[in-house]
């Protein structure tokens, strides 16, 4: 593409300002990729110099030098010698141009897409896979973009981060366009937004679900006024926000929102709205009902979900407001959300019709606390929490932990989970402190599948198993050696073994 075209598209862009100088060179020329990556730069290529937290990108402009044509730089930088035919773009804000000029060089398919981002401390991975199955379900084919993983079509490719970065989000949305997709589901993370991501971008829709304190701290936000602040741009670059009437922040998270405003709830008033949510335990299963009712609705629904808690409720509400807009019948909408299930998040493993066992990513106290806290409601004859906590890690997550199960468990397993350089035992006893600070009771069994099997032969009815930590992730890193491990086939060989 001519470099002259990507840069006119940038500054026509209907989300942002984006301003920029020609320092040095032509801009009628034809350049191929755009990349923040020194190391992905093609031939004839433009590569934008991002100064990062840990990293600046103007340090690498010696190494992409003969082979990329264009630059784009910091407009106060300092550059080295460049070759006289290299053309040089100075600019206030390089992740925004990264973003603008991705988005231009792959022919902006987020025009060609609905779009749909979701933002929250807490329930966006749910919410993008009810979201997507819905969809899916109904004949609309729909990528997905988050935590767990990226899904094209039949094609599944592990994250790094929730968010990815601008230009393999474009690369993304372009693949899944042509790859027949009509809608893309993705999790916008406070960084991603912090960081232009998703600058450029106008959401069909966008779903705010909750806000919690997390995330603050160095190379991520100055404080909680930051964080929210960064939650609440994509509600000034979408067309539609949908939002959880009931969180505490809901009306600063909106008060500069330029979009159409859509609400659900379960406590206060809201275009749709959850009554009457009764919890369910029976035969090995765990979930509730609800009816849905609101200032949206024709006429109330009856909703089951096999997942567990109000949060899954706030999860599904959510859904449900943003199928809304697809004219998804309430068959196949109850349907899909009776089926839903997300890998490692409160993800329920049938093993038993006696007691419960599930599988979630919890591996922080405040995860722990809210999860167990959930599982409290429902009466079980026991909690039994297997985990483990990450070596080369802080060691207060541990005692934290460590703690919360002692509180709210029956009985504790504690395991391994990426010990990486340090000796499991030590880690086991960092979580031992914690516990001991309580009066729960605790196994200790390094070997993760050893404890499972005992977790197992040892359910008693009625018992809710929750093995947290791991969640989706199907590994363990061990001595730098990272070794394939899935619960779910280590509960099926378990399984195999206590038949046999």
């Amino acid at each position: 593409m001519v470099l002259s075209e990507i840069l006119k598209k940038c500054t026509e862009n209907e989300c942002t300002n984006f301003t920029y100088e020609l320092v040095k060179g032509r801009d009628d020329i034809f350049v191929t990729n755009v990349t923040s990556d020194s190391r992905n730069v093609e031939e004839d290529g433009v590569f934008v110099a991002i100064k990062g937290a840990v990293v600046d990108g103007h340090k690498f402009i010696g190494n992409v030098l003969g082979k990329a044509k264009a630059i784009v730089v910091d407009k106060d930088a300092t550059l080295p010698e460049t070759p006289d035919d290299l053309t040089i773009i100075a600019t206030d804000n390089t992740r925004l141009a990264l973003a603008l000029m991705s988005a231009a060089n792959y022919g902006n398919p987020d025009k060609e897409l609905f779009t749909i981002g979701i933002t929250g401390t807490k329930g966006k991975t749910t919410t993008t896979y009810m979201i997507k199955n819905v969809l899916e379900n109904c004949g609309i084919k729909t990528g997905l973009i988050g935590t767990i993983e990226t899904i094209i079509g039949e094609e599944h490719i592990p994250s790094e981060n929730t968010t990815p970065e601008s230009s393999q989000i474009h690369e993304t949305f372009r693949k899944m366009v042509n790859a027949g997709c009509e809608a893309v589901v993705m999790e916008v993370s406070s960084q991603g937004l912090k960081l232009d991501r998703t600058a450029g971008i106008m959401f069909n829709i966008g779903v705010f679900t909750n806000l919690e304190p997390d995330h603050i701290g160095p190379n991520e936000h100055a404080d909680f006024e930051e964080y929210l602040e960064c939650k609440a741009k994509l509600f000034r670059q979408c067309t539609t926000g949908i939002v959880n009437a009931d969180d505490e922040h809901v009306s600063k998270i909106i008060e500069k929102a330029t979009c159409k405003i859509e609400t659900y709830g379960i406590d206060k008033e809201a275009d749709l709205k959850a009554d009457n949510i009764e919890l369910f335990h029976e035969g090995g299963n765990i979930g509730l009902t609800y009816k849905l009712t609101g200032k949206a609705m024709e006429e109330d629904l009856d909703v089951r979900l096999n997942l567990p808690g109000r949060f899954s409720v706030y999860n599904s509400l959510s859904a449900i407001a943003v199928t809304r807009h697809f004219n998804v019948s309430n068959e196949a909408l109850l349907k899909t959300l009776l089926d839903v299930k997300v890998k490692g998040r409160i993800e329920l493993v049938k093993v038993s019709d006696k007691f419960s066992l599930m599988i979630d990513y919890a591996h922080n106290a405040m995860s722990l606390e809210s999860l167990l806290t959930t599982l409290r409601e429902y009466n079980p004859h026991r909690i039994v929490t297997l985990f483990g906590c990450g070596g080369n890690r802080s060691r207060d997550r541990r005692f934290e932990m460590g703690e919360v199960s002692g509180r709210l468990s029956d009985l504790t397993i504690i395991t391994s989970d990426n010990p990486r350089d340090e000796e499991p035992e030590a880690i086991i006893q960092d979580i031992i402190t914690g516990i001991s600070k309580t009066n729960g009771k605790h196994v200790d069994i390094v070997n993760r599948k050893e404890a499972i099997k005992y977790a197992i032969a040892n359910g008693e009815p009625g018992d809710i198993i929750v093995l947290a930590g791991k969640g989706h992730e199907d590994y363990q890193i061990i001595k730098g050696v990272k070794h394939h491990m899935d619960e779910r086939e280590l509960i099926a060989e378990v399984l195999e073994e206590l038949k046999r």
